[in-house]
Protein backbone atom coordinates (compact mmCIF):
# COMPACT_ATOMS: atom_id res chain seq x y z
CA UNK A 1 0.00 0.00 0.00
CA UNK A 2 1.56 3.49 -0.74
CA UNK A 3 0.65 4.30 2.65
CA UNK A 4 3.16 2.21 4.20
CA UNK A 5 5.68 2.44 0.77
CA UNK A 6 7.54 5.62 1.52
CA UNK A 7 7.88 5.19 5.03
CA UNK A 8 9.50 1.96 3.89
CA UNK A 9 11.31 3.85 1.51
CA UNK A 10 12.41 5.96 4.54
CA UNK A 11 13.56 3.06 6.37
CA UNK A 12 15.99 1.30 3.89
CA UNK A 13 17.90 4.47 3.09
CA UNK A 14 18.42 4.61 6.89
CA UNK A 15 20.20 1.42 6.70
CA UNK A 16 21.94 1.99 3.28
CA UNK A 17 23.38 5.50 4.52
CA UNK A 18 25.76 3.28 7.01
CA UNK A 19 26.73 1.40 3.97
CA UNK A 20 27.42 4.52 1.59
CA UNK A 21 29.18 6.66 4.81
CA UNK A 22 32.31 4.94 3.75
CA UNK A 23 31.85 5.81 0.12
CA UNK A 24 32.03 8.95 0.43
CA UNK A 25 7.40 19.14 -5.92
CA UNK A 26 7.67 22.06 -4.85
CA UNK A 27 11.34 22.33 -4.84
CA UNK A 28 12.70 23.37 -7.99
CA UNK A 29 13.69 20.36 -9.40
CA UNK A 30 16.16 19.20 -11.88
CA UNK A 31 17.99 15.64 -12.89
CA UNK A 32 20.76 14.09 -11.49
CA UNK A 33 24.11 11.92 -12.40
CA UNK A 34 22.92 9.73 -10.43
CA UNK A 35 19.68 8.88 -12.05
CA UNK A 36 17.41 10.44 -9.11
CA UNK A 37 16.34 14.22 -9.31
CA UNK A 38 17.78 17.38 -8.11
CA UNK A 39 16.44 20.77 -6.66
CA UNK A 40 16.18 22.86 -3.72
CA UNK A 41 13.95 21.62 -0.81
CA UNK A 42 11.91 24.65 1.35
CA UNK A 43 11.13 24.31 4.43
CA UNK A 44 8.74 26.13 6.36
CA UNK A 45 8.79 27.40 10.12
CA UNK A 46 6.90 29.24 12.42
CA UNK A 47 10.32 30.10 14.35
CA UNK A 48 13.26 32.87 14.41
CA UNK A 49 16.31 32.50 12.89
CA UNK A 50 17.94 32.29 16.53
CA UNK A 51 15.83 29.13 17.50
CA UNK A 52 16.89 26.23 17.67
CA UNK A 53 14.89 24.48 14.91
CA UNK A 54 16.05 27.00 12.23
CA UNK A 55 19.63 26.53 13.11
CA UNK A 56 19.17 23.00 13.03
CA UNK A 57 17.39 22.58 10.03
CA UNK A 58 19.80 25.49 8.14
CA UNK A 59 22.80 23.31 9.15
CA UNK A 60 20.88 20.13 7.73
CA UNK A 61 20.68 21.95 4.49
CA UNK A 62 24.46 22.36 4.46
CA UNK A 63 25.38 19.17 5.02
CA UNK A 64 22.87 17.50 2.48
CA UNK A 65 24.29 19.36 -0.24
CA UNK A 66 27.63 18.33 0.66
CA UNK A 67 26.80 15.04 0.81
CA UNK A 68 24.63 15.06 -1.74
CA UNK A 69 27.69 17.08 -3.93
CA UNK A 70 24.94 19.65 -4.68
CA UNK A 71 22.57 17.51 -5.94
CA UNK A 72 19.87 18.69 -3.50
CA UNK A 73 19.88 21.87 -1.31
CA UNK A 74 17.62 22.97 1.42
CA UNK A 75 16.33 26.32 2.21
CA UNK A 76 14.44 27.36 5.37
CA UNK A 77 11.89 30.35 5.67
CA UNK A 78 11.38 31.21 9.00
CA UNK A 79 9.14 33.41 10.94
CA UNK A 80 6.09 31.97 9.19
CA UNK A 81 7.13 33.19 5.91
CA UNK A 82 5.16 30.82 4.19
CA UNK A 83 1.81 30.97 6.35
CA UNK A 84 1.17 29.54 9.55
CA UNK A 85 1.74 25.74 10.56
CA UNK A 86 -1.72 24.85 9.48
CA UNK A 87 -1.25 26.82 5.70
CA UNK A 88 2.14 25.05 5.95
CA UNK A 89 0.56 21.43 6.12
CA UNK A 90 -1.43 22.03 3.53
CA UNK A 91 1.04 23.46 1.51
CA UNK A 92 3.21 20.65 1.75
CA UNK A 93 0.37 18.72 1.10
CA UNK A 94 -0.48 20.18 -2.15
CA UNK A 95 3.21 20.33 -3.23
CA UNK A 96 3.85 23.62 -3.07
CA UNK A 97 6.06 24.08 -0.33
CA UNK A 98 8.56 20.40 0.47
CA UNK A 99 8.98 20.44 4.02
CA UNK A 100 7.47 21.91 7.17
CA UNK A 101 7.59 22.02 10.92
CA UNK A 102 3.99 21.52 12.86
CA UNK A 103 2.94 21.17 16.12
CA UNK A 104 1.57 17.86 17.04
CA UNK A 105 -2.14 19.37 17.55
CA UNK A 106 -1.91 20.29 13.96
CA UNK A 107 -1.22 16.10 12.66
CA UNK A 108 -4.10 15.46 15.15
CA UNK A 109 -6.70 17.01 13.22
CA UNK A 110 -5.77 14.79 10.59
CA UNK A 111 -5.54 11.40 12.54
CA UNK A 112 -6.05 11.48 16.33
CA UNK A 113 -3.72 8.75 17.19
CA UNK A 114 -1.13 11.75 16.92
CA UNK A 115 -2.73 12.96 19.91
CA UNK A 116 -1.31 10.18 22.01
CA UNK A 117 2.35 11.75 21.80
CA UNK A 118 0.16 14.97 23.21
CA UNK A 119 -0.76 13.14 26.48
CA UNK A 120 0.46 14.47 30.08
CA UNK A 121 2.99 12.32 31.25
CA UNK A 122 3.86 9.76 28.12
CA UNK A 123 7.36 10.60 28.37
CA UNK A 124 9.48 11.08 30.50
CA UNK A 125 11.56 13.74 29.51
CA UNK A 126 13.09 14.74 26.78
CA UNK A 127 15.87 11.72 25.61
CA UNK A 128 12.73 9.54 26.36
CA UNK A 129 10.61 11.67 23.57
CA UNK A 130 13.60 11.71 21.36
CA UNK A 131 13.91 7.76 21.57
CA UNK A 132 10.35 6.69 21.19
CA UNK A 133 9.33 9.10 18.10
CA UNK A 134 12.00 7.99 16.31
CA UNK A 135 12.13 4.42 16.67
CA UNK A 136 10.21 2.91 13.62
CA UNK A 137 8.73 -0.01 15.43
CA UNK A 138 6.59 1.87 17.06
CA UNK A 139 5.89 4.47 14.84
CA UNK A 140 6.20 3.26 11.51
CA UNK A 141 2.31 2.91 10.89
CA UNK A 142 1.34 6.22 12.49
CA UNK A 143 3.87 8.21 10.54
CA UNK A 144 2.82 6.58 7.19
CA UNK A 145 -0.70 7.10 7.95
CA UNK A 146 -1.08 9.91 6.19
CA UNK A 147 0.44 9.36 2.74
CA UNK A 148 -3.10 8.00 1.51
CA UNK A 149 -5.48 10.94 2.63
CA UNK A 150 -2.55 13.92 2.72
CA UNK A 151 0.01 13.23 0.53
CA UNK A 152 2.34 13.60 3.87
CA UNK A 153 5.14 11.31 5.15
CA UNK A 154 6.29 12.25 8.77
CA UNK A 155 9.81 11.92 9.25
CA UNK A 156 10.40 12.19 12.71
CA UNK A 157 10.31 15.22 15.25
CA UNK A 158 12.01 18.15 17.16
CA UNK A 159 11.82 18.12 21.32
CA UNK A 160 9.97 21.68 22.70
CA UNK A 161 10.73 20.79 25.99
CA UNK A 162 9.19 19.85 29.13
CA UNK A 163 5.82 22.41 29.62
CA UNK A 164 5.87 23.52 33.77
CA UNK A 165 3.08 26.03 35.06
CA UNK A 166 4.56 29.44 35.54
CA UNK A 167 2.18 32.24 38.05
CA UNK A 168 1.67 35.82 38.56
CA UNK A 169 1.30 35.52 42.31
CA UNK A 170 2.95 32.81 44.59
CA UNK A 171 4.75 29.74 43.49
CA UNK A 172 2.46 26.30 43.21
CA UNK A 173 3.43 23.58 45.13
CA UNK A 174 0.45 20.76 44.48
CA UNK A 175 -2.34 21.40 41.93
CA UNK A 176 -4.49 22.26 44.72
CA UNK A 177 -2.12 25.59 44.54
CA UNK A 178 -4.32 26.48 41.49
CA UNK A 179 -7.82 26.04 42.72
CA UNK A 180 -10.06 28.72 40.89
CA UNK A 181 -6.74 30.58 38.96
CA UNK A 182 -7.67 31.11 35.09
CA UNK A 183 -4.82 28.92 33.47
CA UNK A 184 -3.98 30.01 29.83
CA UNK A 185 -3.59 26.54 27.52
CA UNK A 186 -3.53 25.93 24.02
CA UNK A 187 -6.88 25.53 21.91
CA UNK A 188 -6.81 21.55 22.36
CA UNK A 189 -9.32 19.11 24.38
CA UNK A 190 -6.55 17.39 26.00
CA UNK A 191 -4.75 20.96 27.51
CA UNK A 192 -8.14 21.90 28.26
CA UNK A 193 -8.82 18.92 30.27
CA UNK A 194 -5.10 19.06 31.69
CA UNK A 195 -6.29 22.75 33.33
CA UNK A 196 -9.76 21.12 34.62
CA UNK A 197 -7.70 18.16 36.18
CA UNK A 198 -5.80 20.51 38.03
CA UNK A 199 -8.61 21.99 39.31
CA UNK A 200 -7.83 25.50 37.35
CA UNK A 201 -10.63 27.40 35.10
CA UNK A 202 -8.81 26.91 31.66
CA UNK A 203 -8.59 29.61 29.43
CA UNK A 204 -7.66 28.90 25.95
CA UNK A 205 -6.12 31.88 24.00
CA UNK A 206 -3.54 32.61 21.43
CA UNK A 207 0.30 32.89 22.06
CA UNK A 208 0.76 35.89 20.96
CA UNK A 209 -2.34 37.46 23.28
CA UNK A 210 -0.55 36.15 26.44
CA UNK A 211 1.82 37.91 28.02
CA UNK A 212 -1.02 41.04 28.24
CA UNK A 213 -3.18 38.58 29.52
CA UNK A 214 -0.87 38.05 32.47
CA UNK A 215 0.12 41.14 32.98
CA UNK A 216 -3.54 42.71 33.33
CA UNK A 217 -5.02 40.03 35.07
CA UNK A 218 -6.82 38.56 32.46
CA UNK A 219 -5.50 34.78 33.48
CA UNK A 220 -3.38 34.15 36.29
CA UNK A 221 -1.03 31.34 35.17
CA UNK A 222 0.02 29.78 32.18
CA UNK A 223 2.50 26.99 30.89
CA UNK A 224 5.14 26.57 28.82
CA UNK A 225 9.06 25.10 28.39
CA UNK A 226 11.97 27.54 29.93
CA UNK A 227 12.89 28.93 26.42
CA UNK A 228 9.63 30.36 25.70
CA UNK A 229 9.23 31.61 29.11
CA UNK A 230 12.24 33.53 28.95
CA UNK A 231 12.28 34.54 25.14
CA UNK A 232 9.05 35.93 25.48
CA UNK A 233 9.82 37.86 28.27
CA UNK A 234 7.12 35.97 30.54
CA UNK A 235 9.13 36.13 33.79
CA UNK A 236 8.05 39.65 33.46
CA UNK A 237 5.17 39.27 34.39
CA UNK A 238 4.81 35.69 35.86
CA UNK A 239 8.21 35.39 38.10
CA UNK A 240 7.13 32.34 39.50
CA UNK A 241 7.70 29.18 37.40
CA UNK A 242 6.91 25.56 39.32
CA UNK A 243 9.05 22.50 37.06
CA UNK A 244 5.63 20.36 37.18
CA UNK A 245 7.30 19.09 33.58
CA UNK A 246 3.60 17.56 32.70
CA UNK A 247 3.98 17.20 29.26
CA UNK A 248 7.07 16.90 27.08
CA UNK A 249 6.28 19.46 23.95
CA UNK A 250 6.78 17.58 20.27
CA UNK A 251 7.31 19.55 16.49
CA UNK A 252 6.96 17.28 13.55
CA UNK A 253 8.85 17.19 10.44
CA UNK A 254 6.65 16.72 7.28
CA UNK A 255 7.28 16.24 3.85
CA UNK A 256 5.55 15.69 0.80
CA UNK A 257 5.07 12.35 0.15
CA UNK A 258 6.31 12.22 -3.55
CA UNK A 259 9.47 14.01 -3.11
CA UNK A 260 11.85 11.12 -1.99
CA UNK A 261 11.03 8.92 -4.78
CA UNK A 262 12.16 11.43 -6.57
CA UNK A 263 15.88 10.97 -4.96
CA UNK A 264 17.98 8.41 -6.02
CA UNK A 265 18.70 5.88 -3.53
CA UNK A 266 21.95 7.20 -2.97
CA UNK A 267 20.54 11.04 -2.37
CA UNK A 268 17.71 9.01 -0.02
CA UNK A 269 20.35 7.43 2.34
CA UNK A 270 21.84 10.63 2.27
CA UNK A 271 18.80 12.79 3.39
CA UNK A 272 17.89 10.29 6.25
CA UNK A 273 21.54 10.36 7.61
CA UNK A 274 21.67 14.11 8.10
CA UNK A 275 18.32 14.29 9.19
CA UNK A 276 18.73 11.99 12.34
CA UNK A 277 22.14 13.76 12.56
CA UNK A 278 19.74 16.94 12.76
CA UNK A 279 17.23 16.26 15.34
CA UNK A 280 20.04 14.84 17.59
CA UNK A 281 21.88 18.34 16.78
CA UNK A 282 18.66 20.41 17.40
CA UNK A 283 17.68 18.21 20.72
CA UNK A 284 21.56 19.09 22.25
CA UNK A 285 21.29 22.94 20.73
CA UNK A 286 17.33 22.68 22.78
CA UNK A 287 19.50 21.73 26.41
CA UNK A 288 21.69 24.33 26.36
CA UNK A 289 19.29 27.06 25.32
CA UNK A 290 16.96 26.06 28.30
CA UNK A 291 20.14 26.00 30.28
CA UNK A 292 20.83 29.27 29.48
CA UNK A 293 17.29 31.29 29.20
CA UNK A 294 16.67 29.20 33.00
CA UNK A 295 19.99 31.36 34.16
CA UNK A 296 19.10 34.69 32.11
CA UNK A 297 15.46 34.18 34.16
CA UNK A 298 17.13 33.99 37.64
CA UNK A 299 18.96 36.82 36.94
CA UNK A 300 16.24 38.56 36.26
CA UNK A 301 14.21 37.93 39.14
CA UNK A 302 12.19 34.85 37.87
CA UNK A 303 12.19 31.85 40.90
CA UNK A 304 11.99 28.33 39.74
CA UNK A 305 10.88 25.67 42.17
CA UNK A 306 10.46 21.97 42.38
CA UNK A 307 6.84 20.70 43.09
CA UNK A 308 5.15 17.76 44.49
CA UNK A 309 5.34 14.94 41.78
CA UNK A 310 3.58 12.45 43.38
CA UNK A 311 0.54 14.94 43.80
CA UNK A 312 0.48 15.89 40.25
CA UNK A 313 0.83 12.11 38.54
CA UNK A 314 -2.18 11.32 40.43
CA UNK A 315 -4.40 14.11 38.96
CA UNK A 316 -2.89 13.90 35.67
CA UNK A 317 -2.08 9.95 34.37
CA UNK A 318 -6.33 9.22 34.36
CA UNK A 319 -6.06 11.83 31.58
CA UNK A 320 -4.72 8.92 29.16
CA UNK A 321 -7.55 7.10 30.13
CA UNK A 322 -9.96 9.17 28.74
CA UNK A 323 -8.72 10.08 25.62
CA UNK A 324 -7.44 6.79 24.14
CA UNK A 325 -10.40 5.88 22.06
CA UNK A 326 -9.03 2.43 20.46
CA UNK A 327 -6.46 -0.57 20.41
CA UNK A 328 -3.95 1.30 17.77
CA UNK A 329 -3.48 4.47 20.65
CA UNK A 330 -3.51 1.90 23.45
CA UNK A 331 -0.39 0.65 21.50
CA UNK A 332 0.96 3.66 21.19
CA UNK A 333 1.05 4.58 24.49
CA UNK A 334 1.92 1.63 25.97
CA UNK A 335 5.21 1.38 23.82
CA UNK A 336 6.06 4.81 24.46
CA UNK A 337 5.79 3.84 28.26
CA UNK A 338 7.32 0.55 27.93
CA UNK A 339 10.30 2.52 26.53
CA UNK A 340 10.74 4.48 29.93
CA UNK A 341 11.84 1.67 31.70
Amino acid sequence: MLRTKIFSMVAVATATALALTACGGGSEAGGGSTGGESGTLRVALNQTEEHPSFIALDNFGKRLETATEGRWKIDVYPNETLGAQQEALQLVSHGSVDLAIVSGTQLENLNKDFRVFNLPKVFDDVDHQMNVIHDPKVTGELYASLEESNNLTVLGGFTQGARSIYTKDAPVETPADLAGKKLRVQESDVMVALAEALGASATPMAFGELYTALQSGVVDAAENNEVSYFTQKHFEVAPHFSQTNHLVGLDYLIINSDLLPKMSEADRAAFQKEWTATHEEHTKLWTTATEEDIASAKAAGATFSEVDEAAFNKVLEPIAEKFIENDAQQALYDAARAAAK
